[in-house]
């Protein structure tokens, strides 16, 4: 049995956005094992353009890689510059920004999911819909419109929303 051992010889440097797009977890490897090398700087601002490409549906996926990376660069230069990285360049998928955008898709969801089924939408009703900010009411409003007969039953407050 032989072990396998990765190192910063084994494992390329990833400084290009394209390069980290197609495969973000190497990339992330890349930047623990290269984090002392000269090409630090550039692996690292490759690896968040490629997080910001993914989607804001993505944020958990996203998430996950920045705590992986931040882990791996340990206590070096690397890690300061990517923790200036995450709180400029990636602070998108935790921003209100971003929460507004997922909320407008959800209503948007279940906008075309009544559609789909045939349920009359009155405008009033729609805007009822939109008006929601909330990512938790909006599923609980999402399940509804996969039953529901009518738009107002969706938007209807009930029991089976989240209290805030």
């Amino acid at each position: 049995m032989r072990p396998l051992v990765l190192g910063p010889g084994s494992v390329p440097v990833i400084d290009s956005p394209d390069e980290a797009a197609r495969d973000i977890p190497l990339t992330v490897l890349s930047a623990a094992l290269h984090r002392q090398g000269p090409d630090a700087d550039a692996l690292l601002k490759a690896l968040a353009t490629a997080l910001k490409g993914l989607s804001a549906d993505d944020e958990t996926t996203a998430s996950i890689f920045i705590g992986l990376t931040e882990q791996g660069l340990g206590e070096t230069p690397a890690a300061d510059l990517w923790r200036q990285i995450v709180a400029a360049d990636l602070s998108f998928f935790q921003s209100e920004t971003a929460r507004s955008l997922r909320a407008e898709g959800r209503a948007g969801d279940i906008l075309l999911l009544l559609e789909r089924r045939g349920v009359e939408v009155s405008e009033e009703d729609r805007a009822r819909v939109r008006g929601c900010g909330d990512l938790d009411v909006l599923g609980v409003r999402f399940t509804r419109a996969i039953t529901a007969v009518s738009a107002t039953e969706v938007s209807a407050p009930g029991e089976d929303e989240p209290r805030g």
